[in-house]
């Protein structure tokens, strides 16, 4: 009884309550106590054969996914991640709570799982690998393990000095029952207002919050698994990771995945202007307001050897030393060279 109260606190708390109870249980086990809001959160997804639909509560639920999704791409991930850009302590707190909003637990324990991610890519140690497990697990199984919902300090301490991303992280659920109070009084605004429109408070909490939401997590979770299976791979990287114009447009983005595995320093992941990235178009807007700065760009001898294909079967040591031969001058036309300006002053 004790465990399940704990579990339960452990919906509201991410820190360390109850932690002792966690010795000797198995690790790989699914924590049934913890997945209960998260299977809730789909099954609320039913509720639109109750509320029903309007254009104003389809509309709030596709701009929610869009809004929420360039905060997952361009902070979760590029920033948090990453750090591929500069900002103020402020607007990084701003950036945190943006994306907390996307339901997705908190900043440091995103970040810490994908940097695990990119170490291990496709071996076993990679928690949502297609490749190593199967596809449910890659997919979505692997949240609902017990060894996954605690936060890794030690592969964020760049993070997790400043106390108030430690403060959502803990408490990552308070950002998103904040947004679906927002959605629930803001349809029960709209009603007042306009009642002719049939739009009910339930309905937009529905729509704008829980539809929105699972999708916004799905299509997430589709470059931990889709990206490392469907596509092409311009890079030889040492993983499946694979680039996706499909993926990309419905994830702002994120769908040329191959790319950013070879760089996953660049800010921007579609490094040919012809490869839709639009979290980068959105934070290039930010750049110009002054609110974040020091954009990482994908350095040029990385774009030229995806155009040239140079980067295949190398691995990364390689690789490294081939862009850095690729910038000194070639020896052979040297030779040439001199050899010419030799002849040249012989025969004058």
């Amino acid at each position: 009884m004790k465990s399940l109260w704990i579990g339960f606190l452990r919906w509201f708390d991410n820190g360390q309550v109850g932690a002792e109870l966690d010795e000797g249980t198995n690790p790989d086990a699914i924590d049934w106590v913890r997945v209960i809001p998260f299977l809730g959160m789909h099954l609320m997804v039913l509720g639109v054969f109750w509320v029903g639909w309007s254009w104003p509560a389809v509309t709030l639920c596709l701009a929610l996914y869009f809004i929420r999704m360039f905060a997952v791409t361009g902070f979760y991930h590029r920033y948090f991640s990453h750090r591929t850009f500069q900002t103020t302590r402020f607007w990084q707190f701003i950036m945190a709570v943006w994306g907390s909003s996307a339901t997705q637990k908190g900043p440091l324990w995103w970040a810490a799982h994908h940097r695990h991610h990119h170490r291990h890519s496709d071996d076993e140690e990679d928690p949502h690998s297609p490749h190593s497990h199967s596809l449910f697990h890659s997919h979505v199984g692997w949240i609902t393990i017990r060894r996954y919902f605690p936060t890794n300090l030690k592969a964020v301490p760049d993070l997790a000095k400043y106390p108030e991303l430690r403060f959502l992280d803990r408490f990552y659920v308070l950002v998103p029952v904040l947004l679906g109070a927002a959605c629930f009084f803001f349809g029960k605004a709209w009603a007042y207002w306009f009642p002719e429109s049939g739009v009910t408070a339930m309905q937009m909490l529905v729509w704008g919050f829980f539809v929105s939401t699972v999708l916004l997590f799905h299509c997430t979770c589709l470059i931990n698994s889709a990206a490392h299976l469907m596509g092409k791979k311009r890079y030889e990287t040492g993983d499946q990771s694979r680039n996706s114009l499909i993926l990309a447009l419905i994830t702002l983005g994120e769908g040329w995945h191959n790319n950013h595995h070879y760089y996953p320093g660049a800010v921007r992941q579609g490094f040919y202007w012809w490869e839709i990235d639009i979290t980068y178009y959105g934070l290039r807007m930010l750049q110009g307001l002054g609110l974040i700065w020091k954009l990482n760009a994908v350095p040029q001898n990385v774009v030229e050897l995806g155009r040239t294909r140079k980067a295949a079967g190398k691995p990364v040591a390689e690789r490294a030393v081939e862009m850095v031969e690729d910038a000194l001058p070639n020896v052979a036309e040297l030779e040439a060279a001199a050899k010419a300006v030799t002849r040249k002053t012989v025969t004058g």
